[in-house]
């Protein structure tokens, strides 16, 4: 025999009933197992949910969807995120159920003897066979294992209804099926219209349908027509059991189990498993088991829809993000810096401020403010290229939340107006320069009295030669003192032209590199966020 290993109606349901039903089935079999049942009712909420690596996993992406959104704010399409936010809610109230557990859906018409399969698969005398049946239309269920109540609760299971089938009498033979929520649905062609109402409100959530019908009423239209065809392509999840084959000779079941077959391809269910059992003799029962507990193995619905919901919001809002956040160069300040400073006539100021300390008696101008056109022109420049990798959500977000061009042009204005522009000549300078002067003038005086003594025939003396050895060491003075006149002239016009950038880049850093840095930041844990909830 061949089960399904995945399962799930490609209906999606994201939320489920809080209460009960009623109603009634019939149900012809009057097969059952022997003995004495081994499980006890399960009370309403008698115990907590039993949180799996699914669950875990899962809330930790719906925790980091709803960071992303919160972090985000309204940087986000308006409309992805109020779906990603009711997603969230939905998953929530899902996941604090837990995802955990594999619902088995056992469902069939009147006399399939469904009932009794579900006593001979659980080990249990618990579900209601017979003529017992037809007067409720509530669902049975069995449990394998803690934590099903919850789940039970949701799937609107009265309390009384339930059983859990594991207990410290079978060890560890009932393992395999820990986890599995297996349902006895009404009569889906009961006369009763409440009894298809639960069957209709069930069957979306089961991860595993389970169609059993009967030698004599496999063909029912009633089935095909109202539930197999509607349900085309979804082989993976379903199984159909071919009940009470006991009362078949052993020679025709074959032929039986083909032509189930062949209907199921007519209605576009080609590849659903068709299982030839009997509740009455246990035959194909054990095979039954093993296959749910291969399907209990697997993924349930419940965690395989929260993952598609959750990874479908993500990806939707991850269209309102980058893929990347903007190069570290795009937020440099050095482009704006330039602009500014050559905007409030800074290099005019430190070239006046190098010729003053060079002695040319230059006026010094002052700083200028920064003429409004050129702060918006150079904060908008800035702004283009800072913001150019980030969607246009982001880049506004950016732009409201640095400085304003009238606000970062008052700011560069009171910067600047605290750099000190003063001219400062060199002592040094100045001490060499009289220096040479009075080394020139004794150089003079003492060259003039060595030609007197050539004009006296006294020919080259020691006079002259001290006379141009001092005029020597005067022009040797005047250049030391304008090369370090120079210098201190440089050295002035760098200090102004580093203060007043220094200044400027402040600002800069303060209104427009700080916010847009905490802007991309927050783009970077949105993607990274976003990234994580779609696993």
């Amino acid at each position: 025999m061949s089960v399904p290993t995945s399962a799930g109606a490609d209906t999606v349901s994201t939320g489920g009933p809080a209460g009960g039903s009623t109603g009634g089935s019939t149900d012809g079999s009057t097969g059952g197992p022997t003995g004495e049942p081994t499980g006890t009712p399960v009370p309403d909420a008698a115990v907590s949910v039993t949180v799996g690596e699914e669950t875990v996993a899962l809330s930790a992406r719906v925790a980091a969807l709803e960071s992303a959104l919160d972090e985000a704010g309204e940087r986000l399409d308006p409309d992805a995120s109020a779906d990603a936010r009711a997603a969230v809610t939905r998953l929530r109230e899902r996941l604090a159920l837990g995802v955990d557990h594999t619902v088995v859906a056992l469902a069939g018409g009147t006399g399939s003897g469904k009932s009794s399969l579900f006593n001979r698969v659980s080990g249990l005398r618990f579900a209601e066979v017979g003529v017992r049946r037809p007067t409720s239309s509530q669902v049975t269920a069995c449990v394998w294992g803690p934590g099903g109540a919850p789940v039970l609760d949701w799937l609107g299971v009265q309390p009384e209804l339930r059983i859990q089938r594991e207990s410290v009498l079978d060890g560890e033979s009932e393992a395999p099926l820990r986890g599995l929520v297996l349902l006895d649905l009404p009569d889906h062609d009961s006369v009763e219209p409440a009894h298809r109402e639960v069957v209709d409100r069930l069957l979306p959530q089961a991860d595993l349908l389970v169609w059993v019908v009967d030698p004599q009423k496999y063909a029912d239209e009633a089935l095909h027509a109202g539930y197999l065809r509607s349900l085309a392509g979804q082989d993976t999840s379903m199984l159909v059991v071919l009940n009470q084959v006991d009362t078949v000779r052993e020679g025709e079941r074959a032929a039986l189990v083909a032509d189930v077959t062949r209907l199921l391809a007519e209605d576009g269910l080609p590849d659903v498993p068709v299982v030839a059992a009997s509740a009455a003799t246990d035959e194909g029962v054990p095979d039954l088991r093993a296959g749910l507990a291969r399907v209990v193995a697997g993924r349930s619905l419940a965690a395989r829809r929260a993952e598609q919901e959750v990874t479908a919001a993500a990806r939707r809002l991850a269209e309102g993000v980058a893929g990347h956040e903007p190069a570290p160069a795009a937020l440099a300040t050095g482009p704006i810096v330039a602009a500014l400073a050559e905007a409030s006539g800074m290099d005019a100021v430190t070239d006046a401020v190098a010729a003053a300390v060079r002695g040319r008696g230059v006026r010094v101008p002052q700083i200028v403010p920064v003429h409004p056109d050129a702060v918006r022109l150079a904060r908008g420049s800035w702004l283009a290229g800072a913001t150019a990798d980030l969607p246009e959500r982001w880049a506004a977000s950016v732009r409201e939340r640095v400085a304003s061009a009238d606000a970062l042009g008052r700011h560069v204005g009171y910067a600047l107006g605290d750099v000190t522009v003063a001219v400062r000549r060199s002592r040094a300078a100045a001490v060499l320069v009289a220096l040479a002067a009075v080394l020139g003038l004794a150089g003079l005086v003492v060259g003039g009295l060595g030609a007197g003594e050539i004009v006296g025939g006294a020919g080259v003396t020691g006079t002259l030669r001290l006379g141009g050895v001092l005029l020597a060491l005067a022009l040797a003075c005047l250049l030391v003192g304008r090369a370090v006149r120079a210098r201190a002239a440089r050295r002035a016009a760098a200090r102004v032209r580093d203060e007043g950038r220094a200044a400027i880049e402040e600002v800069a850093r303060q209104d427009l590199v700080e916010p847009t840095a905490a802007v991309v930041a927050e783009h970077r844990r949105v993607r990274g966020l976003l990234d994580t909830a779609r696993g």
